[in-house]
């Protein structure tokens, strides 16, 4: 067996993929939402953002627990 990744090589890596998943969800929405007929100041598009990022990364942690708990029990 390898050794895994570090601790605080996982939280860079887990702080980098939302960094960038937040900036593109910016940029997309800077296009998809005029083109869907909603015109949204950049500030909008940010707070938009900020919760979809916010839901997102609840949502990875408490998968990450809950496969944690059940470890033992999975296949």
């Amino acid at each position: 067996m390898t050794a895994g990744q570090s601790a605080s090589a996982s939280a860079f890596e887990s702080l980098t993929g939302t960094i960038v998943g937040f900036l593109l969800s910016v940029w997309v929405q800077r296009f998809l939402f005029p083109a869907l007929g909603y015109e949204l100041a950049l500030i909008d598009n940010f707070m938009v953002a900020t919760v979809f990022t916010l839901i997102s990364f609840l949502r990875g942690y408490v998968i990450r627990r809950t496969f944690n708990a059940l470890r033992d029990q999975l296949p």
